[in-house]
């Protein structure tokens, strides 16, 4: 039988390379985000290019509405993983200089939408028998660094929700696992924390020989959900060789 994966932030990025990874892997996957049409051409694109794929199942979801969360759990027959990969960062200000609407965006969807999507599924993750959440946050949710308090308090409120549901739900058959990955070359990360500025969002990645790719990322989530169903991977910390931490990275000039 083969198992039902979710997946936010489909559309791009770290969702759309899991959801192929997943697919790959024999899981029917369900890939959620706000562009339908990137939704619907990355599951073409599964059904006809991934061999030995499961379905793959395209549903509008926007994590910060709880209308749309409702829709999507009344929508799905089961529920066996929940990759929360929905987020983002926006802005890198001082504290001195930030807007507290682009913290309030960056909450809203790091945190209060991963609980909005794991509390409406956790009830069939629950009942598969053999559930597993796995929360893709950043090493900015154990990294400070200056411009990012913002981003910083926001993955570490999503690093607080994974490790409290790790310790709540140690009785009942589900997995909970972080996944923080450090510098990842993206289409839109960068571009959307500098809104829209391609030539600041080229900047963080500027000598580095090679960034992570969302690949990498993926391949850390087909991992911690393919081990024994006794074997819960607590998190891991996925960073490029040439970075240490957040500001300490090996640049070529």
């Amino acid at each position: 039988m083969r198992k039902t994966a979710v997946v936010t932030g489909a559309s791009s990025g770290i969702g759309a390379a899991t959801a192929r990874r997943l697919a790959a892997e024999g899981f029917n996957v369900v890939l959620a985000a706000r562009r339908r049409e990137r939704l619907d051409a990355l599951a073409k694109e599964i059904a006809e290019e991934v061999p030995g794929a499961g379905k793959a199942a395209a549903v509008t979801l926007d994590v910060t509405d709880q209308s749309s969360v409702d829709a999507l759990a009344a929508g799905l027959a089961e529920c066996h993983v929940l990759v929360n990969n929905a987020g983002g960062a926006i802005g890198l200000e001082p504290v001195a200089e930030a807007d507290p609407a682009d913290w309030q965006a960056m909450y809203d969807t790091n945190v209060l939408g991963l609980l909005r999507v794991t509390k409406a599924l956790l009830p069939k993750l629950i009942g598969s028998g053999d559930g597993h959440v796995v929360n893709i946050t950043s090493l900015a949710s154990h990294n400070p660094y200056e411009g990012g308090a913002g981003y910083n308090a926001a993955k570490m409120g999503a690093y607080a929700v994974n490790e409290v549901m790790r310790l709540e739900l140690v009785a009942e058959p589900v997995r909970i696992t972080e996944i923080a990955p450090g510098l990842v070359k993206t289409d839109e990360f960068s571009l959307v924390r500098f809104r829209g500025d391609a030539e600041r969002a080229k900047k963080p990645y500027e000598g580095v020989r090679e960034p992570l790719v969302a690949e990498d990322v993926a391949d850390c989530v087909a991992w911690v959900v393919t081990r024994p169903s006794h074997v819960n991977i607590d998190r891991i910390d996925v960073q490029p060789r040439v970075q240490a931490t957040a500001t300490k990275i090996h640049r070529e000039h």
